[in-house]
């Protein structure tokens, strides 16, 4: 009996099972589906990374684009050009600039010399000069001054004898009493000629050719400025009969004439003014615009009533034209382009399908041949005159919408054009219609705040051209 009972004990104690490996199944299976799904997850992106096109972006801000523009002019006047009568030397008894009336005393000639050795020993007995006279020198060097101009060094000369001719007036304008006292014995001797002023206006010491120049005449070689020469008359000096003595600005209505530029072909209009701010002193006008299509070119012509007599003795000035200078979305040209849409009646806009979004009920035929209809979700890009601008890939041409609650049709089939860029925000190009207000070479500025417009901050492809509507994109310079 003891030799039984032991042989059950050991077949007791025998077995010993741990039940791990259904356990371990379990994990394992799990994990399979997680780690496939990553998997699947990884390839779907590098699938899209590949479709995605490196792009440069830009973002959209807020900003002016002046449109002011610098150019140098041709002055036109009215202008007469008054000549000695005799040989002889010439004194002037009057300013540069100044407004003199008709018969007023302007120069003498003197045949013999006698009345210039009187002149110029009167002028070293009295040589002071006022405190009028010191600031009229003093314009006139400043104003060399902000005018002078490297490539045209022959003007340092014109300035030498101007400002000689002026100190010589200065003190003979204090002689006017000797010569009152002197002039009736050379009168009566027939060796002194006075000059008066034929009309009243502004005199200038100073003579250049194109006193006749009219609008009609402006041509390429008017702005040559290499070939240009300007005449300074100087005091005491030798002339002939029939040469320069001086010129009468007659009046104050005066024009200067521009080289016409492409991009002012939608700014300027017969008859309209524009704001000018004349470089030489920052001074503003409102110029009246005459287009000239004159037989060797276009030019701008802008008419002045007043501001004359500071430019008297200018014949080439620089202008500033303050045509714009608005504020708006400011956006690189390169991004701008053009693209075609359908053109539908706003009418046949409704709203359906899972989303309740606009688009249009278009004919539709069953597998058997029974018409039937259907409804197509369209973006609508803009609105105008009364007619939707809607994508091509939308509809086909020769489709046939149902206008809403009527038995009307439209066929598919007109297009037109509208200027937008690629918006970029969701990750594909996405074509944005903007109104653009003005532009120079670089930048144009956008309206803001329109229904289907661009916002401040939105992205848009730098190179417009580089991409197609709902291009994959993402922006290399975030």
């Amino acid at each position: 009996m003891a030799k039984h009972r032991k042989k059950k004990i050991q077949k007791k104690e025998a077995p010993k099972i741990r039940k791990f490996h259904r356990h371990s199944l379990t994990r394992m299976n799990l994990g399979i589906p997680v780690f496939g799904f990553i998997f699947v997850y990884i390839v779907i992106m590098v699938i899209l990374a590949s479709k995605k096109t490196s792009i440069a972006g830009y973002e959209v801000k807020l900003g002016s684009l002046a449109k002011n523009t610098t150019a140098r002019g041709i002055c036109i006047r009215d202008e007469l050009v008054v000549k000695g009568s005799k040989n002889g030397y010439v004194n002037y008894y009057t300013h540069e600039n100044q407004r003199v009336s008709t018969g007023a005393l302007v120069y003498s000639i003197d045949e013999s010399g006698t009345l210039s050795e009187i002149l110029r020993s009167k002028q070293l007995e009295q040589t002071s000069l006022d405190d009028s006279d010191l600031l009229q020198v003093r314009n006139e060097i400043q104003d060399y001054r902000k005018n002078y101009r490297d490539s045209i060094f022959s003007t340092v000369y014109d300035f030498k004898y101007s400002l000689e001719g002026t100190i010589s007036r200065i003190a003979n304008e204090n002689l006017l009493s000797t010569l009152n006292s002197l002039s009736g014995n050379y009168v009566m001797e027939n060796s002194l000629s006075m000059g008066y002023a034929p009309n009243s206006g502004i005199v200038i010491f100073s003579t250049d050719g194109l006193e006749t120049l009219t609008p009609q005449g402006v041509n390429e070689d008017s702005f040559d400025e290499g070939k240009y020469v300007k005449n300074t008359h100087v005091e005491n000096s030798l002339v002939s009969s029939g040469e320069d003595i001086c010129k009468i600005l007659t009046n104050e209505k005066w024009s200067v004439a521009l080289r016409w530029d492409e991009t002012w072909e939608d700014q300027f209009t017969d008859g309209d003014y524009v704001n000018v701010k004349f470089l030489k002193n920052g001074n503003t006008s409102w110029g009246q615009e005459t287009i000239l299509n004159n037989a060797e070119g276009k030019y701008l012509l802008l008419t002045f009533t007043n501001s004359m007599i500071t430019f008297a003795g200018d014949r080439y000035i620089d202008l500033e034209l303050l045509t714009n200078n608005r504020a708006g979305l400011k956006i690189p040209n390169s991004s701008i382009v053009n693209k075609q849409f359908y053109t539908i009646p706003e009418d046949y806009v409704t709203r359906g399908g899972s989303t309740d979004s606009e688009g249009f009920i278009r004919e539709a035929y069953m597998e058997d041949g029974t018409k039937s209809t259907e409804f197509v979700d369209a973006k609508i890009y803009d609105k105008e005159d009364n007619m939707v601008y809607i994508d091509t890939r939308a509809l086909n041409p020769g489709d046939v919408l149902i206008k809403p609650d009527s038995n009307e049709t439209y066929t598919v089939s007109s297009k037109a054009s509208l200027t937008g860029v690629f918006n970029m925000n969701n990750g594909f190009a996405d074509f944005t219609k903007i109104n653009v207000l003005f532009s120079n070479k670089e930048y144009s500025i956008v309206e803001s705040g329109t229904k289907y417009g661009l916002r401040v901050y939105d992205h848009i492809v730098l190179d417009g051209e580089s991409v197609e509507d709902e291009d994959f994109v993402f922006e290399t310079n975030l």
